[in-house]
Order: C-alpha cells, then sequence, then structure tokens
C-alpha cells in the first residue's frame, strides 16, 4: 500500500505540474507576442515621425516655392508697367515723328506750290505731262483752280483728262 499511495502521490503530483507548465507556456508565448507588438508599434511610431518630419519638410518647401513665385510675379509686374510705360512714351514719341512729318511734307507741297503758280502755265504744264498722272494731281490739287484751268489749257488733252479725273478722285484739302 505503500507504494500504491507513493505512486498516488508522484502522479498526482505530476498531473498537478503538467498544468503550471501549460500555464507558464502560454504566459510565455503572450509576453512574446507582446513584445513583437511593442517593437512593431515602435517602428510604426518611427515611420509616423518620418512621414511627420517629411510632410512639414515638403511643406516648408512648398511655401519657399510659392514665396519665389510670388516675388517673381511682383517682378514680371513690374516689367510689364516698364513695358506699357515704354510702349506709350514710343506710341507718344511716334505720334510727334507723324506731325512733323506731315508739317514737313506740306511745306514742300507749299513750296512745290508756290513754284508752280509763279510758273508760267506752258512751262508747268511741260513740266506736270512728264510726271505721273498721280504725282501731277496730287501737286495741282494745291494750286488754285484758275491756275489749274490754265495750266491743263497747255497740257496734251489725253494727259489733262488723265490728271483732271485723277483730281476728281482725290480727297478735298482740308481749309
Amino acid at each position: 500500500m505503500k507504494k500504491i499511495g507513493l505512486m498516488i502521490l508522484v502522479i498526482m503530483s505530476v498531473l498537478h505540474a503538467a498544468p503550471a507548465t501549460k500555464s507558464y507556456e502560454c504566459t510565455k508565448i503572450f509576453e512574446d507576442r507582446k513584445n513583437e507588438l511593442l517593437v512593431e508599434l515602435e517602428r510604426i511610431d518611427e515611420q509616423k515621425q518620418s512621414l511627420d518630419s517629411l510632410k512639414r519638410a515638403t511643406e516648408e518647401l512648398l511655401r519657399k516655392k510659392e514665396a519665389m513665385v510670388q516675388g517673381k510675379d511682383v517682378k514680371v509686374d513690374q516689367k510689364l508697367n516698364e513695358i506699357k510705360a515704354k510702349e506709350a512714351s514710343i506710341k507718344k514719341m511716334l505720334d510727334e515723328n507723324k506731325k512733323v512729318l506731315d508739317q514737313i511734307k506740306q511745306l514742300k507741297s507749299d513750296k512745290v506750290s508756290q513754284t508752280f503758280a509763279k510758273m508760267k502755265p506752258s512751262a508747268s504744264a511741260g513740266i506736270l505731262s512728264q510726271m505721273s498722272a498721280s504725282d501731277a494731281s496730287e501737286i495741282m490739287s494745291t494750286l488754285n483752280s484758275k491756275v489749274v484751268g490754265q495750266i491743263l489749257a497747255k497740257m496734251d488733252p489725253k494727259k489733262g483728262s488723265e490728271i483732271t479725273d485723277k483730281l476728281r478722285k482725290l480727297p478735298e484739302p482740308p481749309k
């Protein structure tokens, strides 16, 4: 009986010891898994910090680029204003040059008109007959109608009719 009691005692202690080992193994598995999750959590946290850092750097770079673009926009606007001012100045100078050119043409035309007005009609008719009908009509348009009539009377009828036709088509000179 002692042997049976001892065996029962040994069996009981083995049976009793088995659940403790299983409990220890489960706890160890949970601890290992917990450590793995903590390591994964640290890795995720590092990635999050890295992503936040990258985001901040990107935002800063974007702000710098926007500031640079705005600065260039201001410079472009300034250049555009300068170009517009120069364009207006050039246009003003061009208008002034046209006025001066028109005055010179008018003085030249007046001088030519005075010359032809002082000439004898037969001499004027000879000179104007050698010119193109357009040029002759422009000159004659500045002369007194009495002088024009005398010159046309001394011209070849064909040339006179060409000049008369051109005179008729010319706009009236300003008075």
